[in-house]
């Protein structure tokens, strides 16, 4: 395959996916993260810069790896006089075609989704999200969705904000969970399962061994099957790591330690 089709390859893939994915439903009794539950525990969701280095292997390519850097940051502030996760997010690769970033404002009460934007290939998406509806922030300038109206049969979670969403899970030997989930823009929301498949020890960049739980998920779409494993440490509740499988592709994320210089800090400069 030529180097200039493999762009376009890994979006059409990631799409498939990330936003069409099929829940597999274990036989085992299910956990149901709804917020009205609120078993999401907030406190486990650190503030603070973190950063990962992501790569793909592509088999019609084993000589290329093709690399991102992933910046997530997650701020406590205020709005309309209530306490919320402010979650910047910036992805860096090769080249600008590669930048995207988003913007999510949660609840810290139960992680109940207000707001959220993000900008791909220079096209921006924004909304204002509530418990019973979604709809086009018409007050953004050049949101390509500010006429989108979505009402919820039940309220759901950013889906974006999966990473987050599975640092503050209540993680144990066995579980499954079905999270409602829901990818701004695409589709309607839905029960995503994720089950933890067993535990390993991990040894961190900066030469740590990390107990962790092992998240697992797997989804069909179109005939072609993929598999998604997060690692989740027991003690700090950190994602340290992810492993993906999809159309023949492996993507790879791995936490950098904390050592990792802040890009955003020095474009400010």
């Amino acid at each position: 395959m030529k180097a200039n089709c493999t762009l376009p390859l890994i979006a059409a893939l990631l799409a498939a996916l990330f936003l069409s994915s099929t829940p597999q439903v274990a036989s085992a009794q299910v956990d149901t993260i709804r917020l009205k539950d609120k078993r999401l525990n907030t406190a486990t969701l650190k503030p603070g810069m973190r950063q990962y280095l992501v790569y793909f292997q592509n088999p019609a390519s084993p000589k290329v790896l093709r690399f991102w850097l992933w910046l997530r940051d997650t701020r406590i502030t205020t709005r309309d006089g209530q306490k919320v996760f402010a979650t910047t997010q910036h992805w860096y690769g090769g080249d600008t075609i590669s930048y995207r970033s988003g913007y999510s404002i949660n609840k810290v009460s139960d992680f109940s989704p207000v707001y959220h934007s993000e900008t791909v290939a220079g096209k921006n998406k924004s909304f204002n999200w509530s418990n019973s509806r979604i709809a086009g922030a018409d007050t953004v300038a050049g949101n390509t969705q500010k006429d989108m109206k979505m009402e919820f049969t039940s309220p759901c979670y950013n889906w974006n904000l999966d990473i987050e969403t599975f640092e503050m899970l209540p993680l144990a030997a066995g579980k499954t969970f079905a999270i409602n989930f829901y990818d701004a823009g695409f589709g309607k929301p839905e029960y995503i399962i994720y089950k933890v498949t067993g535990s390993e020890v991990i040894t961190t960049l900066d030469n740590q061994r990390v107990d962790c739980w092992k998240l697992f998920n797997e989804s069909d779409n179109g005939g072609r099957h993929a598999t998604e494993t997060f690692w989740i440490s027991k003690k700090n509740h950190e994602f340290l790591k992810e492993e993906d499988a999809f159309g023949g592709m492996r993507r790879y994320k791995v936490k950098l330690p904390a050592a990792a210089p802040n890009l955003l800090v020095n474009l400010a400069k």
